[in-house]
């Protein structure tokens, strides 16, 4: 993912709406949204490459979503796999705290990340460049390719626009969160960062919606969790224009979850 808004606890009907576009290069082979058949309780797009994944829902209600910390000075070539630590906590049976404290000795060995996972009771956060763990209390948070709510300007219109809709109290289907993911239109020049990749670069990266020859917005993803347990996973692919949407009761229990044949 390269950039996610989220709302937790801030509608009446949903514990957590949230909504996220993964940016990546075109020739990056991929996985449609998909109940998985090697982990078939995970639910979520797949990078075929290195086999991990920028977000993903369990059947129990476990979610992570990943975002990469932007930079090119400090790349390492051979570093894991980021997309790991998102399905190896929806696995798990840690709280949200608990997984984060965990790998958090071990993230200096990755290339920058942002992740954001959450058990069912909190979400919490945490990045490798400069911001320790944080459980997150209710409100709207923002996330891009830098720390948690950093105020870019596509950031700052998606937690907005998002916090607009959800105003309204209404029932909410993924068509309705949507088009909040696909503003085209560049930042002016006086409020891009500077990370390091040009000024070209910096005006092509500010749109909520990436379009650039080799390089873009693939997926856009809406996960909506209520408070009765129900959930509501929906994936649109832009280069097919398929909507895959998935809808599932929480496991309240491992009995709960379907039998593996």
């Amino acid at each position: 993912m390269c950039l996610i808004a989220l709302a937790y606890q801030q509608h009446p009907r949903y514990r957590m709406v949230l909504l996220a576009n993964r940016d990546e290069f075109y020739s990056r082979p991929t996985a449609p949204a998909q109940w998985w058949d090697d982990q078939p309780h995970i639910l979520g797009g797949r990078d075929l490459k290195a086999g991990g994944s920028w977000m993903v829902v369990h059947r129990n209600g476990r979610w992570a979503a990943l975002t990469n910390y932007r930079e090119l000075k400090n790349l390492k070539l051979e570093a894991p796999s980021r997309g790991e630590l998102v399905t190896e906590f929806a696995r798990s049976t840690l709280s949200s705290k608990a997984y984060l404290q965990k790998i958090a000795p071990s993230l200096h060995l990755y290339n920058g990340l942002n992740l954001i996972v959450d058990d069912g009771k909190q979400p919490a956060y945490i990045s490798n460049r400069g911001a320790e763990l944080s459980l997150l209390n209710p409100g709207i948070y923002g996330l891009s390719n830098h720390l948690l709510d950093t105020p870019w300007p596509k950031v700052k219109r998606l937690k907005d626009e998002l916090g607009k809709l959800l105003s309204r109290k209404a029932a909410l289907k993924a068509e309705d969160l949507l088009p909040l993911l696909c503003h085209k239109e560049q930042a002016p020049d006086e409020l891009l960062p500077d990370t390091g990749v040009g000024i070209e670069w910096e005006r092509w990266l500010s749109p909520a919606f990436i379009e650039t020859e080799n390089y873009g917005t693939r997926v856009s993803t809406v996960l909506l969790i209520d408070y009765e347990g129900n959930v509501m996973f929906a994936e649109k692919d832009w280069k097919g224009g398929e909507l895959r949407q998935f809808e599932f009761e929480i496991a309240k229990t491992p009995l709960d979850l379907p039998r593996v044949r």
